[in-house]
């Protein structure tokens, strides 16, 4: 595992914890691999019943690291195996998700919240899509989901528009579940997976399964966006838009 991405088991709950605060927990190759491998061998452990993804006190995820991108622009656009790994990973995993979100989610740290079962949000938690005017497309099936979960209008919003979402008008459009102070984040998604953990664990697969759907159909959605995003990445208008970022970091 990478030292950026730590796995621990607490009893049936695995905790997968995004840690490069430095960066606001923005994404690198080895850390998709890591949290790409710790769902994937969930499946492997009968005694692990849930699983919780959680990032830092400042920040959930701060999206890509926009370095990848540049570069994988650069490479022919291609997103790298170890993202759609990870992709597929969150589309393909029975074991229940419960999420713990303080600060910003922004990009696929927003979008990896449509495969949750259960979302703890702090109170001050923000979530942002910036893809459209990166000059890409959103991403992890999030344009299927999206609407599927908040209808046609908000999706809009937050993936085209770009419009970021609080806590309370996320938990409105149904992306979170439950809203937390933020030094009560953790401890309120622990107690949802411990809760998630002691039911009755094949009928709490079976049922989720029946509520989630086609698999299949994420799964090509997903592969479907990658290919898109490949053209974009390589558009005028994507290298426009990192070169603008980029300039402005300096």
């Amino acid at each position: 595992m990478s030292d950026l991405v730590t796995v621990t088991d607490e009893g049936p709950v695995r905790v997968l914890r995004m840690n490069r605060p430095e960066k606001k927990n923005a994404l690198t190759l080895a850390m998709y691999d890591a949290m790409a491998g710790a769902i994937e061998s969930a499946a492997e452990h009968p005694a692990l019943l849930c699983l919780l993804i959680a990032g830092g006190p400042q920040a959930f995820c701060a999206g890509n690291d926009i370095g990848d991108f540049v570069q994988m622009a650069s490479q022919g656009g291609a997103l790298g195996q170890p993202i759609m790994r990870f992709l597929h990973a969150l589309a393909r995993n029975e074991v229940p998700m419960v999420a713990a979100v303080r600060g910003d989610a922004v990009g696929v740290g927003t979008t990896m919240l449509m495969h949750c079962d259960h979302v703890v949000a702090a109170s001050d938690a923000r979530f942002s899509t910036p893809f459209v005017g990166l000059g890409l497309l959103p991403e992890a099936a999030s344009s299927l989901l999206a609407p599927r979960l908040m209808g046609h209008a908000r999706a809009f919003s937050l993936l085209v528009m770009g419009r970021p979402m609080d806590a309370e008008e996320a938990k409105a459009a149904g992306l979170v579940n439950t809203i937390a102070a933020p030094e009560a984040v953790d401890a309120e998604a622990m107690q949802a997976a411990r809760a998630i953990a002691a039911l009755p664990p094949q009928g709490v697969r079976t049922a989720r399964r029946l509520m989630r759907g086609s698999v299949e159909a994420v799964v090509a959605r997903i592969d479907q966006e990658a290919a898109l995003f490949k053209q974009r990445l390589q558009s005028g208008e994507a290298r426009a838009a990192f070169e603008a970022f980029l300039t402005r970091k300096r």
